[in-house]
């Protein structure tokens, strides 16, 4: 981190004293902060998603992608666990037409908090959430009704998902009555369980091999993504740094 530090405080003498003449230099050392731009695609998320979460959710979406992993283009489900639960948290996307087809509440894990998610975990029993990239499954019918396997794509961070029978399903304790009732959503087994007013539509949209986030701003999750591309990693690592 010295040598870090060492090597800006170089620079910035450098551009100080040989300065490039009709030019200011700034230095955007978050690539996903302000990143207001993303919205010229996706105006009607502006209001709903930050500009980070969602630049991050792209960069995913695309890396997976070009690796062949994402077996149902255009479609991409964001959850942002840095809202609480009694917020619309979770965003179904159309990529390629910059369309919000869904938004809707999600529970988070029961291991992971009350109102807010704050702890996760890939492990079995930990009954936490897991954050990371997924991919959509198939769909089946189980103890919790019409459900939706996924298959957790970072390793450490989700792999575990099938194991630990992460699904979507529906919950009856995920909706404005039961918020209005305890003062947030109830929570699942580690599920991001939704409402049963729409599980089966989002399940539908979803499924067959689509992109799947869930994102919470804890400071390590960049350092440990094997989705997000090397390069936006190592500049979020850098902030975290300098910061």
């Amino acid at each position: 981190m010295l040598m870090i530090r060492l090597i800006i405080m170089l620079f910035m003498m450098l551009m100080m004293a040989f300065p490039v003449k009709g030019q200011s230099v700034t230095f955007d050392l978050n690539p996903f902060k302000k990143n207001s731009s993303v919205f010229s695609k996706f105006p009607e998320l502006r209001d709903k998603i930050s500009s980070q979460v969602l630049s991050m959710a792209l960069a995913g979406y695309h890396s997976l992608k070009e690796q062949g992993k994402v077996g149902r283009d255009g479609i991409l489900t964001v959850i942002d666990f840095n809202r609480p639960s009694v917020d619309e948290r979770l965003f179904v996307i159309d990529v390629n037409r910059g369309r919000l087809l869904y938004s809707g509440l999600v529970a988070h894990g029961r291991g992971s908090g009350d109102n807010y998610a704050q702890s996760f975990s890939n492990a079995p029993g930990s009954r936490q959430s897991s954050l990371g990239f997924y991919t959509t499954g198939n769909t089946y019918d189980g103890k919790n009704g019409y459900s939706l396997r996924l298959q957790g794509m970072e390793r450490g961070i989700n792999d575990n998902a099938e194991s630990r029978s992460i699904v979507i399903h529906g919950a009856d304790y995920v909706s404005y009555d039961y918020i209005r009732k305890y003062g947030r959503l109830g929570r699942s087994e580690g599920c991001p369980a939704i409402s049963f007013d729409s599980f089966q539509q989002v399940i539908d949209l979803i499924k067959g091999g689509s992109c799947l986030f869930i994102y919470h701003a804890g400071r390590d999750y960049a350092s440990k993504s094997t989705i997000l591309t090397p390069d936006l990693a190592r500049r979020q690592l850098f902030s975290d740094h300098v910061s």
